[in-house]
């Protein structure tokens, strides 16, 4: 198979389910307001909001789980110790509370409604991205 034909899979994929989330529900698919309200659930969303976001989630793991049944070489070690790969995702869940959003909320649902600070947004995670790597990979002289 064409290695591009997953990712373009996927992102029809991520783009319809974010879209008929938005039609049918009038709401976003930003992983991140998702699992926040999944955890602290508001009085005015009642158990139907909550119930939306906790099936969200499981159709998220499921998708990963199926994933890695259908392709398990696909995925592999994080590539760093566990603790860092902790840090790490406790820092991208700050950055989401700072900026408004996380990259799924932004990147596909916000550019999706023409969002100018959605743009934004997403131009600063990919900025940031870039650097990273650059810096890691040929200035601290990473191996990957």
């Amino acid at each position: 198979m064409t290695t591009y034909l997953p990712a373009i899979a996927g992102g029809a994929l991520l783009g319809s389910a974010a879209g008929l989330l938005y039609w049918l529900r009038g709401r976003v698919a930003g992983v991140g307001g998702i699992f926040g309200g999944a955890i602290a659930a508001r009085a005015s969303d009642g158990a139907a909001g909550r119930a939306h976001r906790l099936w969200f989630l499981l159709g998220l793991l499921l998708a990963g789980f199926g994933a890695a049944r259908l392709s398990p070489t696909s995925f592999g070690s994080p590539g760093a110790p566990l603790l860092v790969v902790g840090a790490a995702g406790l820092l991208v869940g700050f950055g989401m509370q700072r900026g408004s959003g996380c990259t799924s909320g932004h990147g596909i649902c916000g550019l999706g409604r023409l969002s100018t600070r959605s743009l934004a947004a997403t131009l600063t995670f990919m900025a940031t991205g870039a650097i990273t790597v650059y810096v890691t990979h040929h200035v601290l002289g990473g191996s990957r």
